[in-house]
């Protein structure tokens, strides 16, 4: 008995070192990198954080909650949709190796943008399709590929908001990394797998070597 809990006891304390190890990578950003924000809606948030953790020039992923009117929600308030949150994911990215653009690109081509408040089996208005623009750049930017590079995807109409950035509330720490976290739950397997594996076949050619 003593030998299987000293096992169990080092595995619980390498896996806890590998999930620190992981996060820590996706936190830190070299000093002298300059960055910027971009904030996307597509969905469940664990869909969003993972189809943009493993592209290159994308250093920092945050799964939270913005455009709403309460201050502080939790996920249990979002859920209920009457706090008129989305469920978005904040990438701190390097245009110098990945712009505004391509992750657009990459967003159009991973969720369903002419579907309001659904995606999927997630309904509701914290699931919209939404870009909050953090500059008139990047409103631009956005506004043309809404009109010139969704529709060469998607034969309905484009549904998805463009609207200013507005305060963003990081979601509670059980969600952040989560596909990752939880490779065997059945939401990650069944949902995020499939569009994990489309932005891989997609944009292949923008992945970070060995998938750091």
């Amino acid at each position: 008995m003593k030998i299987l809990a000293l096992f169990f006891s080092i595995s619980t304390i390498i896996a806890c070192q590998s999930k620190a190890q992981h996060n820590s990578d996706n936190m830190q950003i070299p000093s002298d990198v300059k960055t910027e924000t971009a904030i996307l809606g597509a969905g469940c948030f664990w869909c969003v954080e993972a189809v943009f953790q493993d592209l290159k020039g994308v250093h920092k992923v945050e799964s939270g909650y913005t455009g709403g009117q309460v201050r502080n929600p939790s996920y249990k308030d979002v859920c209920t949709g009457a706090t008129g949150h989305a469920e978005v994911a904040r990438l701190t990215f390097d245009p110098s190796v990945i712009s505004f653009e391509t992750l657009l690109k990459v967003f159009w081509t991973t969720h369903d943008p002419t579907t309001p408040n659904r995606q999927g089996a997630d309904v509701g208005s914290q699931y919209r399709s939404t870009i909050f623009y953090t500059s008139e750049a990047q409103r631009q930017i956005a506004e043309k590929s809404k009109s010139e590079f969704a529709p060469s995807l998607w034969d309905n109409p484009i549904v998805t908001e463009i609207t200013p950035a507005e305060e963003f509330y990081t979601a509670e720490d059980y969600h952040q990394n989560y596909y990752n976290e939880n490779p065997n739950a059945a939401y990650c397997r069944i949902v995020i797998n499939p569009k994990v594996r489309k932005m891989q076949e997609k944009f292949a050619d923008l992945l970070k070597d060995n998938n750091q």
